[in-house]
């Protein structure tokens, strides 16, 4: 297009020229120079006006570009909070969700724990009376059909450190299965086992195959540890207690790994014999944990003394207590009421950590926190899950071993 404007330009400079020479007899040489003269301003005026426009178009697309700008991060904006507003009623479900869950489990566990205590009940009651009737007992049967098929399992349920939630031991639950597979609920299976005195067979079964589980935790970090149940009967009883000892005297590498769990009421009220059973255990190096503890007035030297290691308390309550000024305190070498968070300072000074169990909403944690304890425990950091079927075919207590426990039961 510039090339016709250009010839255009070239026509009017030549006739220019032309013209001053016929008419203004002005030299042929000087004509020729005021035509190409002529001809080089029409183009200049072109590309200046043409160049004009340009800047025009470009000063209208820059301001196009800035609305689109704006209009997009409007948008953005809008999109932005749209996600948030998602993400904010996401999360609010899950956690609605996941406390429900909690809620339901934690009255799954109440149920359990209930029918439990009704069982013990009806069995002191009947033991009583004398209406005890082990070899008509179905569900006696199945324990021992368990027992004898070595169909004893083992759950394990995180204990985490607190605020990390990093899993540094796991406690270890007993399950027992029936032929068809089903599990037998410890409220049955318990109440059946020490009718028929039992217990000592479940304990060194379980016994077995926690070690072989630590065993193998212990061969990828030997920071995480595992809490066994024990029954308080099985550190009494003259027949298994012998036996227990002897697998721990061969195992005695994994006790910083392996920690004795009894109940806090038992181990108030210890026999002599269970109290020379725990001496025998802490002299090979192995500690012990009390569970459903009831009370913060721990008598810490005495704990010391008897080798307990580890307290746990129900996350709720322990929570009560400290918050309340003048609530229980444990009972140490400070003559004054502790606050709420020296307590669990206190209480290291003697080797002896708190655990909270049973937490099951972010709150509580929390406020655990804010008392520094330790460790946590509950459904919130994880529930009582069977360990692998490759696991547990590879820790099964060997045929010999069951037909040496059930022999003597």
């Amino acid at each position: 297009m510039f090339a016709v404007f250009f010839s255009l330009y070239a026509v009017i400079g030549a006739v220019t020229g032309w013209a001053l020479n016929a008419f203004a007899s002005v030299d042929l040489a000087l004509a020729i120079c005021a035509g190409a003269v002529v001809t080089a301003l029409l183009g200049q005026v072109h590309l200046f006006a043409t160049r004009a426009n340009d800047s025009t178009d470009l000063n209208d697309r820059i301001d196009a570009v800035t609305v689109s700008q704006k209009d997009t991060a409007e948008r953005l904006g809008v999109v932005e909070a749209r996600t948030d507003a998602v993400e904010s009623m996401v999360k609010q479900e899950l956690t609605e969700r996941r406390d429900a869950l909690v809620s339901e489990m934690k009255q799954l566990e109440t149920v359990i724990e209930r029918l439990s205590r009704s069982f013990e009940t009806k069995l002191e009651t009947a033991e009583t009376d004398g209406q005890v009737e082990p070899q008509d007992d179905a569900v006696l049967r199945a324990v021992k059909d368990a027992l004898e098929d070595g169909r004893v399992d083992l759950h394990l349920q995180p204990i985490v450190s607190l605020p990390q939630r990093r899993v540094l031991f796991y406690e270890g639950f007993t399950r027992l299965r029936s032929a068809d597979g089903a599990l037998i609920l410890p409220a049955d299976f318990l109440d059946a086992a020490r009718r028929a005195d039992m217990m000592g067979v479940i304990d060194n079964m379980m016994l077995y195959r926690s070690v072989e589980v630590v065993r193998r935790l212990a061969a990828r970090d030997r920071r995480v540890g595992v809490f066994c149940n024990v029954f308080s009967r099985s550190l009494e009883d003259p027949h298994f207690f012998p036996f227990f000892l002897e697998h721990m005297q061969k195992n005695r590498d994994l006790a910083g790994a392996l920690i004795f769990e009894i109940r806090a009421d038992l181990f108030a009220n210890r026999s002599a014999e269970m109290k020379a059973a725990m001496r025998k255990l802490t002299d090979l190096g192995f500690r012990f944990s009390i569970d459903h503890a009831e009370s913060l007035k721990l008598d810490l030297s005495h704990l010391q003394d008897a080798g307990i290691r580890f307290v746990k308390l129900n996350g709720g309550e322990l929570i009560d207590q400290l918050r309340d000024p003048y609530g229980p305190r444990p009972v140490s070498s400070v003559n004054r009421q502790l606050r709420g968070d020296e307590v669990s300072a206190v209480c290291s000074r003697y080797g002896i950590t708190l655990i909270a169990e049973k937490l099951e909403e972010e709150a509580s944690v929390v406020e655990i926190l804010e008392y520094a304890i330790p460790y946590g425990q509950g459904h919130i950091f994880g529930v009582p899950r069977p360990i692998k079927s490759s696991l547990m075919e590879e820790t099964a207590p060997p045929a010999e071993l069951i037909r040496r426990l059930t022999a003597r039961a």
